[in-house]
């Protein structure tokens, strides 16, 4: 089994729980309150442009031009992901220039950019994979029966679609490429995959604040 698999493996626990969390069923079957996604939208935003960063960041490292090539494609990406949010903001009526981050979002950007400054390829790697790895999976899951024909079908169509599958295996290939089975990856990663679960429980909560 390689190290992706073991860690994703290893973590099924925060999987399930981000799978079953409210927020995330709200998506599934349409019945999130707006205002709710409306601040996901803003705080992802936030948060893909950090992620963004920590790929370029990565890509400095790069040991040869192909990791650097990689990363660099992981970060585009990105960027796609960022014209799609900008369409949401335009829907949900969200300005993304003045959204400020919550402590959720700022504490999962934090540990990114740090794990991107102060660590390897192989812990950088193993920090951003939940992301890619949870995002894929929940796609899948809320597509099973065929995308639904609501207001957040276009958000399970992006993370299901075969163009977001490949980024996440290349991420993986990095991880099991340049990763090790160290406490110090295995615990970036949960740490980043609790962090993800975090993340939709503050945008759940985000009308009560």
């Amino acid at each position: 089994m390689s190290i992706s698999e073991q860690l994703w493996k290893d973590n099924q626990d925060l999987v399930q729980d981000c799978l079953e969390h409210p927020f995330v069923r709200g998506i599934g079957d349409g019945s999130l309150e707006g205002q709710k996604f409306a601040y996901y939208v803003g705080q992802d935003a936030f948060f893909l442009e950090s992620f963004a960063r920590a790929y370029s960041i990565a890509a400095a490292k790069a040991p040869d031009f192909s990791v650097f090539t990689t990363f660099h494609n992981l970060a585009g990406g990105v960027l796609e992901e960022l014209q799609l949010h900008q369409g949401y903001a335009n829907k949900w009526n969200v300005n993304l220039q003045v959204q400020q981050p919550g402590n959720a979002t700022r504490r999962y950007t934090d540990f990114l950019l740090a794990t991107a400054w102060g660590g390897d390829i192989g812990l950088i790697a193993a920090a951003m994979s939940p992301c890619m790895d949870l995002y894929a999976f929940l796609g899948k899951e809320l597509a099973r029966d065929s995308i639904p024909n609501h207001q957040y079908a276009d958000w399970i169509r992006t993370y299901s679609s075969s163009d977001f599958q490949p980024l996440m295996e290349q991420l993986a290939n990095l991880l099991n490429t340049y990763g090790s089975n160290t406490a110090s990856v295995g615990s970036s990663y949960r740490y980043a995959m609790l962090c993800e679960l975090e993340f939709f429980q503050a945008a759940w909560e985000s009308l009560n604040n």
